[in-house]
Protein backbone atom coordinates (compact mmCIF):
# COMPACT_ATOMS: atom_id res chain seq x y z
CA UNK A 1 0.00 0.00 0.00
CA UNK A 2 0.98 3.19 -0.53
CA UNK A 3 1.86 6.37 1.74
CA UNK A 4 -1.17 8.07 0.00
CA UNK A 5 -3.41 5.62 0.79
CA UNK A 6 -3.05 5.57 4.44
CA UNK A 7 -2.04 9.29 5.06
CA UNK A 8 -3.99 12.05 6.86
CA UNK A 9 -5.18 14.36 4.13
CA UNK A 10 -6.74 16.80 6.56
CA UNK A 11 -3.31 18.92 7.69
CA UNK A 12 -2.75 21.65 10.25
CA UNK A 13 -0.18 23.99 8.99
CA UNK A 14 1.19 27.44 9.50
CA UNK A 15 3.63 29.82 8.09
CA UNK A 16 7.07 30.45 9.69
CA UNK A 17 5.61 33.72 11.33
CA UNK A 18 2.92 32.07 12.87
CA UNK A 19 3.92 32.99 16.87
CA UNK A 20 4.01 30.20 19.51
CA UNK A 21 1.00 30.95 20.61
CA UNK A 22 -0.92 30.90 17.75
CA UNK A 23 0.76 27.17 17.25
CA UNK A 24 -0.55 25.99 20.64
CA UNK A 25 -4.00 27.40 19.53
CA UNK A 26 -4.43 25.60 15.87
CA UNK A 27 -3.04 22.25 17.65
CA UNK A 28 -5.25 22.45 20.89
CA UNK A 29 -8.44 23.44 17.90
CA UNK A 30 -7.61 20.90 15.53
CA UNK A 31 -6.73 18.21 18.28
CA UNK A 32 -3.18 17.84 16.53
CA UNK A 33 0.04 17.07 17.92
CA UNK A 34 1.95 19.35 15.49
CA UNK A 35 1.75 21.55 12.43
CA UNK A 36 3.64 21.91 8.93
CA UNK A 37 5.00 24.72 8.52
CA UNK A 38 4.66 25.13 5.45
CA UNK A 39 4.99 28.34 2.30
CA UNK A 40 2.88 28.61 -1.01
CA UNK A 41 5.21 28.45 -4.05
CA UNK A 42 3.77 28.44 -7.53
CA UNK A 43 0.09 28.02 -6.38
CA UNK A 44 1.68 24.98 -4.13
CA UNK A 45 1.16 24.12 -0.31
CA UNK A 46 5.08 23.18 0.05
CA UNK A 47 6.24 21.69 3.63
CA UNK A 48 9.42 23.49 4.92
CA UNK A 49 9.48 22.39 8.56
CA UNK A 50 7.38 20.59 11.64
CA UNK A 51 6.74 21.81 14.73
CA UNK A 52 5.34 19.51 17.37
CA UNK A 53 3.99 20.07 20.92
CA UNK A 54 7.26 17.78 22.00
CA UNK A 55 9.16 21.00 20.56
CA UNK A 56 6.62 23.78 22.35
CA UNK A 57 7.47 21.84 25.61
CA UNK A 58 11.08 21.15 25.11
CA UNK A 59 12.37 24.41 23.37
CA UNK A 60 9.98 27.04 24.88
CA UNK A 61 8.60 26.09 28.09
CA UNK A 62 11.15 23.95 29.76
CA UNK A 63 13.70 26.69 28.65
CA UNK A 64 11.96 29.50 30.36
CA UNK A 65 12.12 31.07 26.64
CA UNK A 66 9.23 34.16 26.74
CA UNK A 67 6.62 32.41 23.90
CA UNK A 68 6.16 35.66 22.48
CA UNK A 69 9.92 35.29 21.46
CA UNK A 70 9.67 32.62 19.14
CA UNK A 71 7.85 31.93 15.85
CA UNK A 72 7.34 28.52 14.07
CA UNK A 73 10.40 29.40 11.68
CA UNK A 74 12.57 29.37 15.26
CA UNK A 75 11.09 26.12 16.38
CA UNK A 76 10.79 23.61 13.24
CA UNK A 77 13.19 21.15 12.35
CA UNK A 78 15.65 22.38 9.89
CA UNK A 79 16.05 18.80 8.64
CA UNK A 80 12.25 17.74 6.92
CA UNK A 81 12.25 13.95 6.47
CA UNK A 82 9.45 13.21 4.08
CA UNK A 83 7.60 10.76 2.28
CA UNK A 84 6.36 10.29 -1.50
CA UNK A 85 2.90 9.48 -1.80
CA UNK A 86 3.93 6.77 -4.45
CA UNK A 87 6.33 4.83 -1.72
CA UNK A 88 5.54 1.77 -0.13
CA UNK A 89 4.01 2.24 3.73
CA UNK A 90 6.90 -0.12 4.51
CA UNK A 91 9.32 2.51 2.82
CA UNK A 92 7.75 5.28 4.86
CA UNK A 93 8.20 3.01 8.19
CA UNK A 94 11.89 2.45 7.67
CA UNK A 95 13.12 5.96 6.90
CA UNK A 96 10.52 7.00 10.19
CA UNK A 97 12.65 3.85 12.26
CA UNK A 98 16.07 4.83 11.20
CA UNK A 99 15.14 9.25 11.66
CA UNK A 100 13.85 8.43 14.91
CA UNK A 101 10.82 10.27 13.94
CA UNK A 102 6.57 9.75 14.30
CA UNK A 103 5.76 12.09 11.30
CA UNK A 104 6.42 12.45 7.62
CA UNK A 105 4.56 15.07 5.71
CA UNK A 106 3.82 13.01 2.40
CA UNK A 107 4.65 14.86 -0.39
CA UNK A 108 3.34 15.07 -4.30
CA UNK A 109 5.47 14.36 -7.54
CA UNK A 110 5.27 17.65 -7.78
CA UNK A 111 6.66 18.52 -4.29
CA UNK A 112 3.02 19.83 -3.02
CA UNK A 113 1.81 18.52 0.49
CA UNK A 114 -0.68 15.75 0.16
CA UNK A 115 -0.78 14.42 3.72
CA UNK A 116 0.60 13.84 6.83
CA UNK A 117 1.84 10.04 7.71
CA UNK A 118 2.24 9.76 11.48
CA UNK A 119 3.09 6.57 14.02
CA UNK A 120 -0.87 6.48 14.42
CA UNK A 121 -1.81 5.68 10.78
CA UNK A 122 0.83 3.35 10.55
CA UNK A 123 -0.33 1.81 13.55
CA UNK A 124 -3.97 1.78 12.43
CA UNK A 125 -2.63 0.34 8.94
CA UNK A 126 -0.85 -1.89 10.39
CA UNK A 127 -3.41 -3.76 12.87
CA UNK A 128 -5.86 -4.18 9.74
CA UNK A 129 -2.90 -6.28 8.18
CA UNK A 130 -2.60 -8.10 11.17
CA UNK A 131 -6.46 -8.89 11.64
CA UNK A 132 -6.23 -9.73 8.23
CA UNK A 133 -4.08 -12.49 8.62
CA UNK A 134 -5.36 -13.77 11.64
CA UNK A 135 -8.45 -14.17 9.30
CA UNK A 136 -7.02 -16.58 7.37
CA UNK A 137 -6.88 -19.98 9.88
CA UNK A 138 -10.69 -20.29 10.03
CA UNK A 139 -10.75 -19.64 6.68
CA UNK A 140 -8.51 -22.40 6.01
CA UNK A 141 -10.15 -24.90 8.41
CA UNK A 142 -13.78 -24.62 7.04
CA UNK A 143 -12.33 -25.06 3.55
CA UNK A 144 -10.71 -27.85 4.52
CA UNK A 145 -13.53 -29.33 6.00
CA UNK A 146 -15.83 -28.37 3.28
CA UNK A 147 -13.34 -30.12 0.46
CA UNK A 148 -12.55 -32.86 2.31
CA UNK A 149 -14.39 -36.35 2.74
CA UNK A 150 -15.65 -37.50 5.73
CA UNK A 151 -13.48 -40.17 6.92
CA UNK A 152 -14.79 -43.81 7.34
CA UNK A 153 -13.53 -46.03 9.93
Amino acid sequence: MRTAEVCSREVVYCERRASVVEIATLMRNHHVGDLIVAESRDGKLVPVGIVTDRDLVVKVLAEGVAPEALTAGDLMMRHLVTAEASESVYEAIGRMRAEGIRRLPVLGADGALVGVLSADDVTEFLAEELGALARIAPRQSARERAALPPVSQ
